[in-house]
């Protein structure tokens, strides 16, 4: 107690604060991108459309593909928060998709022509009733976004993603609840 005692006297008296501030948080980088989507299909992806590049399952939950000249900007395992406030609306229907993105880990790559691009996978039964009645895939919905901001919001290990929304949201500090972002 008396080593308690003496710390907090000299914290007084040295006029620093007794109790520890947070620290400020640090911003998190952001990179405008294109976004699209792909399905786990070998048309789309490589002759094993179930591994990503990275090695990693092709969940099609939490994964997402960066185009090649993201690497060092968004290695492998990289959380980022799609935000689609800024979305070009004549070629983008992210506000009907938006709720199914939330969070992503990247974990592919994309072909190479491609740049400045992020790809989010989607199951391929993620199917949307349009108001006129006929049933769209996701990806053809999302269609091609100019505008998308992705920012990045932490880190896990490639060999552990995790396998749902809620799982990433409270490794991102979201809490459980379902990830609908912007």
């Amino acid at each position: 107690m008396t080593i308690f005692t003496a710390l907090m006297g000299f914290l007084l008296l040295s006029g620093m604060p007794a109790q520890a501030q947070a620290p400020k948080a640090l911003s998190q980088p952001s990179y405008p991108v294109t976004l699209t989507a792909y399905n786990a299909v070998a048309a789309q992806t490589d002759s094993n459309p179930l591994e990503t590049a990275s090695g990693a399952y092709s969940n099609p939950e939490v994964v997402a593909a960066r185009s090649q000249d993201l690497a060092d900007e968004l290695p492998f395992g990289t959380i980022i928060e799609v935000d689609g406030s800024n979305a070009s609306k004549e070629t983008c229907g992210y506000g009907i998709v938006a709720p199914i993105i939330g969070y992503r880990v990247i974990a592919d790559t994309m072909n190479a022509r491609y740049t400045d691009r992020i790809d989010v996978l989607f199951a391929m039964k993620s199917n949307y009733v349009m108001s006129d009645g006929s049933t769209k895939n996701a990806g053809m919905i999302l269609g091609i976004c100019k505008g998308i901001t992705v920012r990045v919001v932490g880190h896990v290990n490639i060999n552990r993603i995790p396998k749902t929304q809620a799982e990433l949201a409270a490794i991102v500090g979201g809490g459980t609840k379902t990830i609908a972002l912007k």
